[in-house]
C-alpha cells in the first residue's frame, strides 16, 4: 500500500460511524504486536517513543530522533496507516515537517499548541491555526490526505482561562478552518465538556483513554454512544504494561 493510499485509508477510518481506536506504539515490536491484534491503524505517542529511546518528552528528542523512531515503526508495519505525535513541530517549518514526516512513512500527525522548546508557552489561537494551516497546505501540495490532528493543551492548565470549554472550542474551530482533520482536546475533564466540543466542532474529535479504566468521560461504550470518532492511549498503554512486566520477571529474581 503506497503512502497516498494509506493516508486516504486513515482519513476514511475517521468517518465510518464507529469509534476508531488507535493504540499508541513506541517501537517496531509494539507496532507489530498491535497490528497483528487486528487494529487497522496505529498511533505513535511522543512520550512512549521518547521513553523507549531513553529520552524525555516535551521535545527533549530532536526532530531527527523522533523521525528515526517513526521511520522504524512505519517500516515494521508497511501496510498499516500510522499517525505520529510531533509535539509542537520541533521548531520546523510546516513544509519541512510534512516532507520529512511523509518520507518517514507516517500519514497522520498530531500537533499541540504548547511550545516546549520556548519555555512551554501556549501558542495563540491564530498562531496555532496558522501552523496547522501550513501543514495542510504542504500536505495538499504533496497530494497526500495527511490526517492533521490538532491538539490543544487548554486543560493542562485550565485555571488560566475563565471558560476552558469556550477556549478549547475557539482553538479547535480555528484549526478546523485551517485544515485539520481531527481535534484533540487533551485531558478533557468530563463528559459534559466533551459533549460541548462534539456539538460545537464540525469534524472528528480524539479522546485519550486508559486501556484499563477508560477516559474521564467514560468507557469505550460511553464514548461510542456520545459519538466520539477517535480514541488514543498516549503514554498510558506503555505505563500500564510496566507493572505486568515487573511481576512477570519478579519470580525469577
Amino acid at each position: 500500500m503506497d503512502i497516498t493510499t494509506r493516508a486516504t485509508t486513515l482519513l476514511e477510518l475517521h468517518h465510518t460511524g464507529t469509534t476508531l481506536v488507535l493504540p499508541n506504539v513506541w517501537d517496531a515490536w509494539s507496532a507489530r504486536v498491535v497490528a497483528e491484534a487486528g487494529f487497522p491503524a496505529l498511533s505513535i505517542g511522543s512520550h512512549p517513543l521518547a521513553d523507549s529511546r531513553g529520552q524525555g518528552d516535551n521535545e527533549d528528542m530532536s526532530l531527527d530522533d523522533a523521525l528515526d523512531g517513526v521511520r522504524r515503526i512505519c517500516a515494521a508495519v508497511p501496510e498499516v496507516p500510522v499517525t505520529a505525535d510531533m509535539e509542537a513541530g520541533y521548531g520546523a517549518a510546516p513544509a519541512e515537517l510534512v516532507e520529512r514526516l511523509l518520507e518517514a512513512g507516517a500519514v497522520g500527525v498530531n500537533i499541540e499548541d504548547t511550545v516546549h522548546s520556548e519555555g512551554g508557552r501556549l501558542r495563540s489561537v491564530a498562531e496555532h491555526a496558522d501552523y496547522i494551516g501550513g501543514i495542510r497546505q504542504a500536505a495538499d501540495a504533496a497530494g497526500v490526505d495527511l490526517v492533521v490532528n490538532a491538539r490543544t493543551d487548554v486543560w493542562l492548565d485550565p485555571d488560566r482561562f475563565d471558560d476552558p470549554v469556550a477556549e478549547a472550542l475557539a482553538r479547535l474551530t480555528a484549526c478546523e478552518e485551517a485544515g485539520s482533520r481531527c481535534s484533540y482536546p487533551v485531558k478533557v475533564p468530563d463528559a459534559a465538556s466533551l459533549q460541548a466540543l462534539l456539538d460545537g466542532l464540525a469534524g472528528p474529535v480524539n479522546v485519550i483513554a486508559n486501556p484499563r479504566t477508560g477516559s474521564a468521560a467514560g468507557s469505550l461504550e460511553d464514548l461510542q454512544v456520545m459519538g466520539v470518532h477517535r480514541v488514543t492511549f498516549g503514554p498510558l498503554l506503555q505505563r500500564e504494561l510496566a507493572p505486568e512486566l515487573a511481576a512477570l520477571v519478579a519470580a525469577w529474581r
